[in-house]
């Protein structure tokens, strides 16, 4: 199969066009012809190296992928050939105390695709039959691309972490990312006060369209003086980031009394500044997150389907073109997400 992989760790270009095996799949797994597959910040990070992951190289990156079945292993159940699926790309043991409790993404052996085992920058890729998630015909190859990651992250964040209720007021950082643009929505649909930041006015008018009431150009605005301004020096309830270092310090100090702040990622830097003062004396909550369970999918396919969220594609890119996708996110030029097409 023709595929987009990484021999060694480091630039954009280490990402190599070329043919590699097809995956061989077996027991309960399936077969799917990638149609799309979209591009995510943990693809950057593994193909410039972590010092925590080994991966085998050579190595095939991709989170989120949409396809059809081609092919079932014997022990997969009611599945078909040629059905439109998305795929969940945590994969759990299935038998430990978490899975069973229904809290799969805390799985001690949780892998992820395009982490941890080869993912969708391929035309093919294998997985578990229980991570298939069937695909509305509504929705496109290219929009599929765009929604587990995304809307996977948000939900866990938004609702599981943050329990953001209707009314209260939240923070959403980079609302030009898949994950800010899914949370605008999510805390849309519960009647938030939503604030916003973004490096443009034209990504902040496409937050508006979103849901998003109040909007902040961090570029020529402090982010937290317009948060003060905004709730009357009140601050939020909640704040959503994944920026790290660059936002750390003040994003805390957004926060009313007893506010939450949920990050997943640390894209400008993990080593980050916290004053413990104002974590104590202010009851402030500090969650890690990142991937939903299976469980919470059902919910957000119904939303999906339903037509209350919807996915945010910034640009469509053949698979070739991957090197010009991992640049696009690196400049944060995009709204949504870009996603690959394999020819």
């Amino acid at each position: 199969m023709k595929a987009v992989y990484i021999a060694e760790h480091g630039g954009v270009d280490k990402l190599l066009y070329g043919e590699l095996p097809d995956p061989v799949h077996e027991g309960s797994e399936v077969l799917v012809r990638v149609r799309a597959c979209g591009v995510n910040h943990v693809d950057l990070w593994v193909r410039q190296g972590l010092p925590f992951l080994r991966v085998r190289l050579p190595f095939i990156l991709g989170v989120d992928v949409a396809g059809e079945v081609v092919a079932v292993g014997p022990g997969a159940r009611s599945v078909e050939v040629g059905t439109r699926v998305m795929l969940f790309p945590g994969i759990s043991c299935g038998r430990c105390e978490h899975c069973l409790a229904g809290e799969d993404n805390l799985c001690p052996h949780y892998e992820l695709l395009g982490k941890s085992l080869p993912g969708g920058y391929a035309q093919l890729v294998k997985i578990p039959s229980q991570n298939l998630i069937p695909l509305p015909a509504t929705i496109t190859w290219e929009e599929a691309a765009c929604i587990p990651v995304a809307f996977g992250t948000a939900w866990n964040m938004v609702f599981e972490k943050a329990g953001l209720h209707p009314g209260e007021w939240i923070l959403i950082h980079a609302a030009g990312s898949t994950v800010g643009s899914a949370a605008i929505q999510l805390a849309r649909l519960v009647g938030a006060n939503i604030i916003t930041t973004a490096g443009s006015d034209e990504k902040l008018e496409k937050a508006r369209a979103l849901g998003a009431q109040y909007l902040i150009n961090y570029r020529r605005q402090d982010f937290l003086h317009e948060v003060r301004r905004i709730t009357k020096k009140r601050g939020v309830d909640v704040v959503i980031e994944h920026i790290g270092e660059e936002v750390w310090e003040r994003s805390l100090l957004c926060l009313a009394t007893g506010g939450r702040l949920v990050t997943c990622g640390a894209t400008s830097g993990y080593q980050a500044k916290t004053d413990l003062r104002h974590v104590f004396f202010r009851h402030l909550q500090i969650f890690g997150s990142n991937s939903a369970t299976k469980a919470a999918w059902f919910k957000i396919s119904r939303l999906l389907q339903e037509g209350k969220i919807r996915p945010v594609l910034d640009r469509v890119l053949p698979l070739t073109e991957a090197q010009q996708a991992h640049r696009l996110l690196e400049e944060r030029t995009q709204f949504g997400k870009v996603v690959l097409v394999p020819e």
